[in-house]
């Protein structure tokens, strides 16, 4: 593990594959070390991190590969299920993937001989984005470019399907509000479904297109985000259906949004893959600038750490992360 002091003191990973795809597990594993999921073009591997900003003892980061699963096609997106468990015997890792192919396919392993997966059909194109129900994990909602957002069950069977009137980009299942789904739509439309009625409840507008990437705020559910055109935008739903906030960032076009886990004012975005170089922005709501500006070879994927304010992105055979200030 090497420290990198050009752009942001930043850790890396070696990975033996371009990295489409990155995820901390944003769940209590009941480990000290942080579960961390990356796919690549044919595999998804799973491993731990520490970092020495939450133990003195650590020097840098620990990384460790737990297991490599085969996937045999490129993995375009990760959701781990809070059943993932360390703590108990044996070890439980449950994930589920969204891949080229249109299918979903849930993992579940025990880190030693038990090693499923089930694969999930039903869209009809590109799956974008997926989500574990946060709190027992028995269910799974995806969005895709056929329009649809769906909801299954572990078996694979369809639970609930709403039609779009774009493709879906970002599905967000909030712990606080486990019967409602968000659902961000390229048209610049955000929506939030009831479960239990399957009926659009509220909608969000960003009046801009496209809209790539939206998330919904950890420690306050009442604020959202997202990526549209070159800006990110910022709602605060009990105020408004439009943007409270809104600010070009990226020359060319915005990619991910993602809020921190660890403060409602800290929230990161990417500019879209460029030749060589993608760039990340992490931004504080009190400061007009980004507070840290850092670069990755051809970059994918982004997630926040579960308790740090540390984010991570994929890129050519590495994963890089970035620590910043709360």
């Amino acid at each position: 593990m090497k420290q990198n002091s050009t752009r942001n003191t930043a850790y890396t990973v070696d990975c033996e594959d371009y990295v489409h795809v990155v995820k901390f597990s944003p769940f209590d594993s009941g480990d000290a070390c942080s579960l961390i999921a990356y796919g690549g073009n044919n595999y998804v591997v799973v491993g731990t991190c520490r970092f020495q900003e939450e133990d003195a003892e650590v020097e840098g980061m620990q990384y460790k590969t737990l297991r490599t699963f085969h996937h045999g096609i490129r993995v375009d997106a990760i959701a781990w299920s809070p059943e993932t468990r360390l703590d108990t015997l044996p070890p439980q890792i449950r994930f589920c993937t969204a891949a080229s192919d249109k299918k979903l396919r849930l993992f579940t392993s025990d880190l030693q001989d038990k090693n499923e997966f089930k694969t999930f059909d039903g869209h009809s194109d590109y799956i974008n984005d997926l989500v574990f129900a946060p709190k027992e994990g028995q269910e799974v909602a995806s969005v895709s470019d056929d329009h649809t957002c769906r909801v299954w069950d572990l078996e694979g069977n369809e639970k609930a399907h709403f039609v779009l009137r774009s493709p879906g980009m970002s599905v967000c299942w909030h712990p606080k509000e486990a019967f409602k789904l968000m659902v961000a739509e390229r048209n610049g439309t955000i929506r939030f479904y009831d479960l239990i009625t399957q009926q659009a409840i509220l909608s969000l507008e960003c009046e801009q297109t496209p809209l790539m990437s939206a998330d919904w705020c950890l420690k306050n559910t009442l604020k959202v985000g997202a990526v549209a055109g070159s800006d990110w935008l910022i709602w605060d739903i009990a105020y408004s259906s439009y943007p409270q906030d809104k600010r070009p960032v990226h020359v060319d076009r915005a990619r991910l949004f993602r809020w921190s886990r660890v403060t409602e004012n800290l929230f990161a975005t990417t500019g879209y893959p460029g030749k060589t170089t993608t760039q990340l922005l992490v931004h504080h709501l009190g400061h007009p600038q980004p507070i840290l500006t850092g670069t990755a070879a051809v970059g994918s994927g982004l997630t926040w750490h579960r308790t740090l304010p540390l984010c991570a992105v994929g890129g050519d055979h590495k994963i890089f992360f970035w620590v910043t200030e709360m």
